[in-house]
């Protein structure tokens, strides 16, 4: 077996550094109090030695863990399947690497899952909380609640629970569904459908207000309902075909949506654009640049919605800024134009 050299302590670092263990425990542990050359002598002799402070002993000091659980209230087949949840990780590990947290993972597959990510939270192993794709009936909000968990949700809020001051981060769903439907309109369509998402989450509410605010005469058929994946895109693509053989054009609740209906459409013979016009939401690329014909569909930056999560998490930890952080933000979207519509 290969001896491990024994890591070098706080006292070790002080000797090097000619100053006190006290000293070197408030340079490491980001305290106020040392003068600019002794701070200095004590991060030349930390990076000689390769000290690593004690993650343990430093939160005792700090009441800081550098840790954020990251909680999506999906089960992993769907995280892992979705690009969506790829694009809002990356940037919530972006933000959170600059300012050297750590990342923790909690998925929920069941009642028993939130029950578990509940005591977590509320066990102190991390300084936050960042949760998205949230349904209208999921208890994850009040368990957070209860935990006391300073907490930043990803999407509007769609419970009723008397809270106002929750912080959150959205894209405008509502008038990006708006704008894909005119377009459609303007294009000369008059028989438009929409395949929705899951409407128990706010996201997909909106979108169908969207949908509704500029068509709300329109036939009731002619909404579908959906789940945001390809195989939910092609039921209801069949659905719409069975039931309105003349149907023009469909805003899909989102690009995993609108791919399965594009594949349904080509079943049936019908040509993307010249028969029917399909716009999707989200412009996630390795979906929309990829279908064929490419996709029409409303862009919202989803790792930029991820990073933003983190920086007002971040920025709420910190004492000079707690209370500064708006209680919702919201991104815009835009329409990017490909070969669908």
């Amino acid at each position: 077996m290969t001896e491990t050299a024994p890591r070098p302590t706080l006292e070790a670092v002080a000797a090097r550094a000619g100053v006190s263990r006290a000293t070197v425990s408030r340079v490491v542990n980001g305290g106020d109090g040392v003068r600019e050359p002794l701070v200095e002598r004590v991060r030349r002799a930390v990076e000689e030695l390769g000290y690593v402070p004690n993650q343990a002993a430093r939160s005792l000091v700090t009441r800081r863990h550098d840790a954020v659980a990251v909680v999506v209230a999906e089960p992993e087949t769907r995280v892992f399947a979705d690009p969506f949840f790829a694009l809002q990780l990356r940037g919530i590990s972006k933000e959170l690497t600059a300012h050297d947290n750590q990342l923790v993972l909690l998925l929920t597959e069941g009642r028993d899952d939130h029950a578990r990510v509940g005591r977590y939270l509320a066990g102190g192993h991390v300084d936050g909380a960042l949760v998205f794709s949230l349904h209208l009936d999921d208890p994850l909000p009040g368990l957070i609640q209860r935990a006391g968990v300073p907490t930043v949700f990803g999407g509007r809020p769609g419970w009723s629970d008397g809270t106002t001051d929750v912080v959150y981060v959205d894209s405008d769903n509502r008038g990006g569904a708006r704008e894909a439907v005119r377009h459609l309109v303007g294009l000369g369509r008059s028989r438009v459908a929409h395949i929705t998402g899951p409407l128990d989450q706010t996201s997909a509410a909106d979108r169908l207000d969207g949908y509704k605010d500029v068509l709300g005469d329109a036939d009731p058929r002619l909404v579908v309902r959906g789940d945001f994946t390809p195989a939910g895109g092609e039921r209801a693509m069949r659905e719409l075909l069975d039931t309105f053989p003349d149907v023009d054009a469909v805003f899909a609740a989102n690009d995993l949506t609108a791919s399965g209906a594009l594949r349904v459409l080509r079943e049936r013979g019908r040509r993307v654009p010249e028969d029917v016009a399909v716009i999707g939401f989200d412009d996630m690329l390795p979906v929309a640049d990829q279908t064929d014909p490419p996709l029409t569909t409303v862009r919202q930056d989803i790792e930029e919605m991820g990073r933003l999560m983190a920086r007002l998490l971040l920025g709420g930890l910190d004492p000079e800024d707690a209370g500064a952080a708006p209680a919702g933000v919201v991104l815009p979207t835009t329409l990017v134009r490909r070969a669908s519509a």
